[in-house]
């Protein structure tokens, strides 16, 4: 079975959710890193939609001015589902810059 490493980023995410990654067809185990481009504080909400509800990873999670958060303690991964889509928005306007890093696995 092959591996693919993907990353995918993002600049000034704000008030809108934005999509950050989607599980398309198969499954993967992801990290997320969020950081504060603001010079004053934010609170950020990230969260897995399985089809049905919002999983919340962290919400109203603060990040400080100048500071960043890695989604999962210590930067712990977690595997997404098929069609699971990972969200993430601000409490401010284009105030986070988002890196997704996914590694999946594709059948040969």
């Amino acid at each position: 079975m092959a591996q693919n490493f993907r990353r995918y980023t993002y600049n000034a995410v704000g008030t809108g959710a934005q999509v950050v990654y989607t599980a398309n067809s198969y499954d993967a185990i992801v990290g997320i890193s969020l950081s504060n481009i603001l010079s004053t504080a934010i609170t950020v909400d990230c969260y897995i939609n399985n089809g049905t509800d919002n999983i919340y990873l962290v919400k109203d999670a603060p990040i400080p001015t100048g500071g960043s958060l890695q989604v999962l303690d210590g930067g712990a991964k977690f595997v997404v589902q098929a069609l699971d889509v990972l969200s993430v928005k601000s409490s401010d306007a284009a105030s986070v810059d988002v890196w997704v890093s996914a590694v999946d696995a594709i059948s040969t």
